[in-house]
């Protein structure tokens, strides 16, 4: 991270640009008239009330989540020089926080540009880990169960910093032809929420024992993942353009870097049950919680693309784009801190090979007929060798190759039928071949594979513009996904095609799990908008879309339909010249039926509704004021019952416990602003706004109860956050 004193070093020279800034105008000013010259410089103050717990969401991105005010400068300076025919534009955002934008730009119009960007991004997660780890955040962690229980830790806040700085340039060679370069890197640095547990006995760790009355054979660890990381990317571009076509040559170069490879935690010898008394490990759970947990490993990847089009006729065009990538992993296991490779593989050696071509072509053969048509075939190859990665104890098995090849189209045609009516018909398909499964690897977590599937759909859509005050539209498709024969895992690795799913002696039993992704789907959507202007006062705007998902599986278990509407309103109204009242209201809902074996049957309810009204006017010559109201609810419930087959213990559970709570996010905000113009070139704003959250998530507490760790670490937010802030801010022009 960025040390404190090197911070503040730049903040000084933050506000030293910002001076010059300022002088420069008058300068030029001075020394030629003759050049265009305007610049913005907006200083200002802020500060907020509550504590960190109160500011958790305020606070994720505006550096105020552990800061109770802060100081803000922002530069907006254009300089257009006649008699060098150069531009220069430079506008910085927030400089003086945690979190600062700077783009420049100078160019030459029609010959040259050169641009240059610079900025940085704190995120502070919105949860606090309260825990007794010994170098939370770092490659080696040390745990320590709290003796005193939970909640008696250290305060631990999970926060990213990422730096990032782009340069570019672009070249005119020629009226046809120009050369554009990208360049751009990021550094993040920081800790973010991870973690790791083990369930004994397992059959993938064979000699590691389970819970018993004297000994702890289950754990759940809460380790932040540290991260120290560079993404840098290039990308070179060459355009030419003549008459009739025009031809793009690209590459794109992609290269991530890691400084730190994987996490060694260092595990004590005892850790709490789920009653929460401390016990010594069961025999083999220290050593496996004990293993080095791998991190992201360093890769890279580059593209070769060339992309056009050409004019067949004046009112036809074909175009194209091939491409070739490959992306590779090489990074050593031992640099890593991984032990245990296979023999003779001293790092994954990954690789993966992606083809890409895509045609099409777009016509008008009539005044009131448009015709599209494309195709799209990607193929990836994966080339990572073979190696004996997994060993349960039973027997040793390979990683997997995964190859993908993806075709893809559609075709469209749009007719004008007058000037009020336009219809559209189209038709799309995708195929996905997911090529023949590694023999030599095992498959764990789903009952079934699938090698092939196919998506085949229709979609209508007709416009209609019923006077010169309200148009609407309405669109409706549908599409059928089916596949290829199941495929069904086969002790000891690979896989065998079954024919007939439902067959009791080669297909699948009744508990089998199958994914949503590779299952038979019919899939239905409708949408519908509209506009209406009945004055040129009042406008206001509908849109309504609904869709429905079926799945058909082997069995009655897994997920068996999704659906999902959308509902938005819209309004804007001039009260007069000086005044304008806006407001909107939207509600989504998606649901989700799905069953598990012996378990339960549950009907996932997600509905979102936003609600907000603002008014803005000039309550004098010199004086803009403005309010917004604003309020959101995200809620997700879960309507759970019980399979014939479920236990006694489920039925139990759930009949103490009605099932899982809801998970609800709220939030309210009132803000309200007044801008009044000092001068022609100087006013001054106040911004006054309170919002309002409440968060309740089962996942990390339950009626004000935390989960806890197996050491005793808790996951909090507080569940009820208020926040206000008073800012105000002078901005002069110099023109």
């Amino acid at each position: 991270m960025i040390r404190s004193d090197s911070s503040f070093r730049f903040r000084r020279h933050v506000v030293a640009m910002a001076v010059c800034a300022a002088c420069v105008p008058l300068a030029v000013l001075a020394d030629d008239e003759a050049k265009p010259v305007q610049a913005t410089v907006s200083l200002g103050a802020g500060a907020v009330s509550g504590n960190s717990a109160d500011r958790a969401q305020f606070g994720q991105y505006n550096g105020l989540r552990d800061r109770r005010g802060a100081a803000s400068l922002d530069i907006d300076y254009n300089l257009r020089d006649e008699s060098r025919l150069t531009w220069i534009q430079f506008d910085g955002s927030r400089l003086l926080g945690d979190t600062r934008d700077m783009n420049l730009v100078w160019k030459n119009p029609g010959s040259w540009k050169l641009r240059a960007s610079y900025s940085e991004l704190v995120r502070n997660d919105p949860n606090s880990l309260n825990t007794g780890l010994a170098g939370a955040g770092t490659a080696s962690p040390q745990v320590i169960v709290l003796p005193a229980g939970p909640g008696t830790g250290s305060e631990f806040e999970l926060k990213t910093k990422r730096t990032s700085l782009g340069v570019g340039f672009t070249k005119v060679l020629s009226p046809r032809m120009q050369v554009e370069i990208d360049l751009k890197t990021e550094n993040k640095e920081g800790s973010r929420l991870f973690g790791t547990g083990m369930n004994c006995p397992s059959a993938a760790a064979i000699g590691c024992l389970g819970t018993t009355g004297v000994n702890t054979g289950w754990a759940l660890l809460a380790l932040p993942e540290p991260v120290k990381t560079n993404h840098s990317q290039v990308e070179a571009r060459v355009s030419y353009g003549a008459q009739k076509f025009r031809l793009h040559l690209g590459y794109y170069g992609s290269y991530f870097r890691n400084d730190l490879g994987s996490i060694n935690p260092v595990i004590p010898g005892s850790l709490n049950n789920p009653l929460g008394t401390s016990l010594p490990l069961n025999t083999g759970l220290q050593a496996l919680l004990s293993q080095p947990v791998a991190l992201a490993p360093d890769n890279q990847a580059h593209q070769l693309d060339l992309s056009g089009s050409y004019d067949l006729t004046p009112s036809t065009r074909a175009t194209f784009k091939i491409a070739r990538s490959t992306a590779t992993q090489d990074e050593s296991f031992a640099a890593m801190g991984l032990p245990g490779a296979p023999i003779g593989f001293g790092g994954l050696g990954g690789k993966v090979d992606t083809s890409l071509t895509k045609l099409g072509i777009t016509s008008r053969p009539m005044a009131q007929l448009s015709l599209l048509a494309d195709v799209r075939v990607e193929d990836k190859q994966d080339q990572t060798p073979l190696g004996a990665y997994n060993n349960n104890g039973v027997g040793t098995s390979t990683n997997s190759h995964l190859p993908l090849k993806r075709t893809s189209g559609k075709a469209q045609a749009s007719w004008q039928f007058n000037s009020d009516y336009r219809g559209t018909l189209g038709a799309d398909f995708e195929t996905i071949d997911r090529g023949a499964f590694t023999a030599s690897s095992t498959v764990n977590g789903v009952s079934a594979l699938r090698a092939k599937t196919e998506e085949n759909g229709v979609r209508a859509e007709l416009r209609r513009r019923m006077s010169e005050e309200v148009s609407g539209s309405v669109m409706v498709s549908s599409s059928q996904r089916t596949g290829s024969n199941w495929l069904k895992p086969v002790a000891g690795g690979g896989v065998i095609e079954v024919p007939n799913p439902t067959d009791l002696a080669t297909g699948f039993t009744a508990s089998s799990i199958f994914m949503p992704t590779l299952a038979d789907r019919k899939r239905d959507k409708v949408r519908v908008s509209s506009d209406w202007r009945p004055s040129e006062d009042l406008s206001l705007q509908f849109s309504m879309e609904q869709g429905k998902d079926r799945y058909t599986l082997p069995t009655s278990y897994g997920l068996q339909s999704t659906r999902m509407s959308q509902y938005g309103f819209d309004v804007n109204y001039a009260v007069n010249d000086k005044w304008n009242v806006n407001g909107y209201v939207t509600r989504g809902n998606q649901t989700q039926n799905q069953a598990r074996a012996a378990g339960t049957w549950m009907a996932f309810d997600n509905t979102n509704t936003t609600v907000g009204l603002g008014v803005t006017g000039k309550a004098s010559s010199a004086l803009e004021v403005g309010a917004q109201l604003a309020y959101m609810d995200d809620t997700s419930s879960y309507a759970q019952t019980l399979d014939a087959g479920a236990g006694a213990d489920s039925a139990a559970l759930l009949a103490a416990t009605g099932g899982l709570p809801n998970v609800v996010y709220r939030k309210t905000a009132l803000r309200l602003y007044g801008r009044y113009n000092l001068d022609k070139v100087s006013s001054i704003r106040v911004d006054l706004m309170q919002q309002r959250w409440t968060v309740n998530d089962w996942a990390w507490g339950y009626s004000g109860v935390p989960f806890v760790y197996s050491d005793g670490t808790t996951v909090t937010q507080k569940s009820s956050q208020s926040v206000g802030f008073l800012g105000v801010t002078y901005t002069v022009l110099w023109q």
